[in-house]
C-alpha cells in the first residue's frame, strides 16, 4: 500500500556523467517540505533528506538524486520502509535496493514510486539511496519521501510532495540545475500552461488505494486502509 504527502536550494556548476547529471551535482541535504505525521515509538525520530540542488541533462532528461532517511532519536527504529514517489515531470526510474510500487498502489497524480524496506535503523544512523530519475523540463516536477512502518499502516514522517525547479531555464546549456522547493518555469515560446499549484492542486486523493495525499504545507498525509477494507469486503 502506498501514499504520501512530497522538497528547495542553491546553484553551482554542472557536471555531466555518461549522459546523466550525477550525484556530484547535488548540494547539501535538506529536510525542506518535511512533516511528522503519526506518532513514532518512544525514542524514535525519523526524518528524510533530499539534495538542495540537482541537475538535469537537457538531452537525455536524466538526473540523479540521493534520498536519505535518518533516525535522530535515542532508540532503534525497528522495521520501517522508505518510499520514493515521483509526480508530474519527475519520474523515478529506479532506486538502488528497492522495489517498484505497482501502478494500482500509486497515489493519484503520481507517476512512479519505489519502496525500500529497512530491517532496523539504529539511533543516530542514516541510510541513503541512489535514485535514478528523468525530469521533463517542460513541466513541473515533485518528489515525495514518506517513512512508514514496515507494513505501511503508519507514516511517521513525510517529505513532500516538494518541487524541484528553476525560474531561470537554460535550454541551450548541456544541463539545467534545479533547486529544491522551487516550482519549475519551463523555457521557450509556445510552452504549455503550467499546472496550477497551491493547496487545491496539492490535495491528491489516492484513488485506487482509497487514501488521500496531502502535499507540503498541509497538516500531513494519511495512508489508505485498502487492505483492511478488502478483508472486510471479502
Amino acid at each position: 500500500m502506498v501514499a504520501g504527502p512530497l522538497v528547495a536550494a542553491s546553484f553551482s556548476a554542472v557536471l555531466i556523467l555518461s549522459g546523466t547529471a550525477g550525484a556530484e551535482d547535488e548540494g547539501p541535504a535538506s529536510s525542506k517540505g518535511g512533516k511528522a505525521v503519526d506518532e513514532p515509538p518512544a525514542g524514535v525520530r525519523l526524518t528524510t533528506r533530499l539534495p538542495e540542488r540537482i541537475s538535469v541533462d537537457n538531452g537525455s532528461k536524466k538526473t540523479a538524486i540521493t534520498a536519505t532517511v535518518k533516525n535522530e532519536g535515542s532508540k532503534d527504529s525497528g522495521k520501517i520502509r522508505l518510499l520514493v514517489v515521483g509526480f508530474d515531470g519527475l519520474v523515478v526510474k529506479n532506486v538502488e535496493g528497492c522495489s517498484a510500487i505497482p501502478e494500482k498502489g500509486l497515489p493519484e497524480g503520481s507517476n512512479s514510486g519505489f519502496a525500500c524496506p529497512i530491517d532496523n535503523l539504529a539511533a543516530g544512523k542514516s541510510k541513503s539511496y541512489a535514485v535514478d530519475a528523468t525530469y521533463d523540463l517542460g513541466k513541473t516536477g515533485k518528489i515525495c519521501l514518506p517513512v512508514q512502518t514496515g507494513d505501511g499502516k503508519k507514516t511517521f514522517w513525510q517529505q513532500g510532495p516538494v518541487p524541484f525547479g528553476t525560474t531561470n531555464p537554460s535550454p541551450d546549456a548541456p544541463a539545467t540545475p534545479l533547486l529544491l522547493g522551487t516550482d519549475n518555469k519551463p523555457a521557450g515560446p509556445g510552452r504549455k500552461e503550467l499546472p496550477k499549484t497551491g493547496p487545491a492542486r496539492d490535495l491528491l486523493p489516492l484513488g485506487a488505494a482509497g487514501a488521500s495525499l496531502l502535499a507540503a504545507g498541509a497538516a500531513g498525509m494519511w495512508w489508505s486502509q485498502r487492505r483492511r477494507t478488502g478483508r472486510q469486503a471479502g
